[in-house]
């Protein structure tokens, strides 16, 4: 089998290159410029040089492959309804390109875009992205299931690890520039999470045995408490632990405050039992506790 990523010298990306590549598995991946292909060419990728908003680029990549996994995004929060559409217009892309050949195309979504009393679990749906802009990846994923495409969903949650460059750093710098490791309210939110090994062994076993069931949780914990997470950033930076009132949240992490609020308990028993997936590395307490964040 050979495997076209997308994103492949990203945080997950990468990840997923190197566990395909370690299961024997053939991959091309897309990026972006010579410093990201630096990054992957010891795995052991072949490399694709692109964009990934290129149709002709992403086209070549899926009909030259056995399947596809699409992790790209563009996190620039100040585009993001717009990013959000971009994603959309990639995946009905390779739902064209992928029509009528049974491929699996495997796209990336977020836990922390659905809300619910209990347990987040695969069967829930997110609202619409007219109010919910990210879930306009997971509509393109079910038009292209409509239509015939082999197409999966696969959502994030918080994903942690050596060089990651996405939720916790940002927490910890915005705590840096504050003066204070700070939690909102009584901090009891919970924030889902994985770590990135386990992640990408969860796609690469969509892509392995392609089941019936469309959505997975590559969920570790469930939930955890975003004031344990504070705690232990104020350990590792001795700066002082702060419950923060709305006002005071807003100040602190400003943009951020959506995600720092979220509360994304979840569920991935039904991912565990269909693809006998289990989760094998530490949690995020352990991670943040070795402090190369």
């Amino acid at each position: 089998m050979r495997v076209f990523v997308t994103g492949a010298s990203g945080f997950v990306g990468s990840a997923v290159v190197n566990d395909l590549i370690a299961s024997g598995i053939q991959v091309l991946g897309l990026v972006r410029s010579q410093a990201s292909a630096e990054k992957i060419k010891d795995s052991g990728a072949e490399i694709l040089m692109g964009d990934i908003n290129d149709p002709e680029i992403i086209r070549k990549g899926a009909t030259s492959c056995d399947a596809v996994i699409h992790t790209a995004f563009n996190h620039d929060f100040s585009r993001y309804k717009e990013n959000c559409e971009g994603d959309r217009k990639v995946i009905e892309i390779f739902t064209d390109t992928l029509l009528d050949t049974k491929k699996p195309l495997v796209v990336t979504s977020g836990v922390g875009i659905l809300r619910s009393e209990k347990a987040i679990t695969e069967d829930d749906t997110p609202a619409s992205s007219a109010s919910v802009p990210r879930a306009a990846s997971e509509e393109a994923a079910l038009e292209a299931r409509s239509k015939g495409v082999n197409a999966y969903i696969v959502r994030l949650p918080i994903v942690h690890g050596k060089d990651d460059h996405g939720f916790i750093p940002i927490v910890i710098g915005m705590d840096k520039e504050n003066g204070q490791s700070g939690y909102i309210g009584d901090g009891l939110n919970r924030w889902p999470a994985a770590h990135r090994k386990d992640v990408a062994s969860l796609y690469r076993l969509i892509v392995e045995k392609q089941p019936q069931q469309v959505v997975f949780h590559p969920v570790a914990e469930e939930g955890v408490h975003f004031k344990e997470i504070a705690r232990i950033i104020s350990k590792n930076t001795s700066l002082p632990l702060k419950s923060l009132n709305e006002a005071e949240a807003e100040t602190h992490f400003t943009w951020f405050k959506h995600f720092a609020a979220m509360n994304g308990y979840a569920s991935s028993e039904k991912s565990q039992k269909v693809l006998g997936w289990t989760p094998q590395q530490i949690g995020i307490l352990e991670d943040l506790s070795k402090n190369y964040f």
